[in-house]
């Protein structure tokens, strides 16, 4: 039996505007993942409205949807064996300040001192929001 699973990467306006959106895509396929399905996308309010839905009314919530608007998101359906565990220990924690070395987070992220971490890269934290999330991108 397969453990198969696909997930929802996101390069985010920070790492395409930064050229690294190749470099993040590499490293996927790298680890030995799957890309399935690509696109770039200019994510609308409403898109990211239903994405991020459980951070409504945060503080942060308005400047997050701010900055996923600012220029273009590429979009990677990614599959492979553990692939939503394993995409999010390949992206590091979520503040690059304190990512380990080897992450995409802590080799090509940094803090900028702005009102929302820009931090390169999202993924579905569980297989649950990987479907939600997928169905939304794709």
């Amino acid at each position: 039996m397969s453990d198969i699973e696909e997930t929802l990467v996101l390069v985010k306006p920070d790492g395409v505007a930064r050229g690294l959106t190749g470099e993040i895509l590499r490293r996927i396929e790298a680890k030995g993942y799957s890309l399935v399905d690509l696109r770039m996308v200019e994510p609308s309010r409403e898109l990211l409205a239903a994405h991020y839905e459980e951070h409504v009314g945060k503080p942060f919530y308005e400047p997050l949807v701010e900055f996923m608007m600012s220029g273009a998101v590429v979009a990677a359906r990614v599959a492979g064996n553990g692939v939503v565990a394993g995409f999010r220990s390949l992206a590091g924690t979520t503040d690059p300040t304190t990512a380990a070395p080897g992450t995409i987070r802590g080799d090509l992220g940094r803090d900028w001192g702005l009102a929302v971490q820009q931090n390169l890269v999202h993924g579905s934290d569980s297989t649950g929001s990987a479907a939600r999330e997928l169905a939304l991108w794709f």
